[in-house]
């Protein structure tokens, strides 16, 4: 059962325009810019919860308190 050559033309076609836009997804993922876009975002909403915004506060707090004992040994 052989294909016949226009069958064969839009499947070649198909998977070129699938082709096609799966590179143009890839750009977009890939950029640069939406790269950071999408870090920032993440550290932004991970450090804005509770628990790591308490560790944050107290490391903050530790390393103020070390620094005043230094300058005022």
């Amino acid at each position: 059962m052989p294909r016949d050559t226009e069958s064969i033309e839009r499947d070649i076609e198909q998977a070129r325009n699938q082709l096609a836009a799966t590179l143009d997804e890839l750009s977009v993922r890939t950029n640069p810019k939406r790269l950071l876009e999408t870090t920032k975002a993440t550290l932004v909403a991970k450090v804005s919860e509770p628990p790591v915004t308490f560790a944050l506060i107290g490391a903050g707090a530790l390393v103020a308190v070390l620094v005043l004992r230094k300058i005022f040994r």
